[in-house]
């Protein structure tokens, strides 16, 4: 596919071709995530001028940040993967690219806790101010606290 031959040859080891059942699916190393964002959008036969979604999976031993691209032009849909570390996750911000991946960021932080560098306003979006856990996370447990009902802790994963 162009898509995913452009991308290899623009970027070489820093994309890794997927097997994907609808859209051409790449994984992506994460120093080279807004490189690649920006050439996905501004090449005129790639034209991904459109983020329709940006979220996370937690695996239980890494995250995957999945990326979904689209060209309103083309007709044509990416998607882009990036493995992060489980321990204190990060990643630069594609809001410099795409302005809609603003929200987007703020979510995935809200809920699974990744910070993204250099995000112009990277706070809670969801859940209230003072929550200290992150609710999509393999490792949450609510517990309950009469006295602060915003006291989640994650659970500690050596428990069976």
């Amino acid at each position: 596919m162009v898509t995913i031959e452009k991308l290899t040859t623009k970027f070489g080891e820093a994309i890794e071709p997927l097997e994907a059942a609808e859209w051409p699916t790449v994984r992506v190393r994460p120093e080279a995530i807004v490189r690649v964002c920006g050439f996905a959008k501004s090449d005129p036969d790639l034209d991904l001028n459109y983020l329709p979604d940006l979220t996370a999976v937690d695996w239980g031993d890494r995250f995957e940040m999945v990326y979904h691209l689209y060209s309103m032009h083309h007709r044509h849909g990416l998607v882009l993967k990036v493995d992060l570390p489980h321990d204190g996750p990060r990643i630069d911000s594609v809001c410099g690219v795409w302005r809609a991946a603003n929200w987007f960021e703020r979510e995935v932080y809200d809920m699974f806790g990744i910070t993204f560098n250099g995000h112009p306003d990277l706070r809670r979006i969801l859940m209230p101010e003072g929550t200290r856990s992150f609710p999509l996370r393999k490792d949450f447990d609510f517990v309950e606290d009469p006295e602060d009902p915003l006291a989640v802790e994650p659970k500690d994963q050596t428990r069976d």
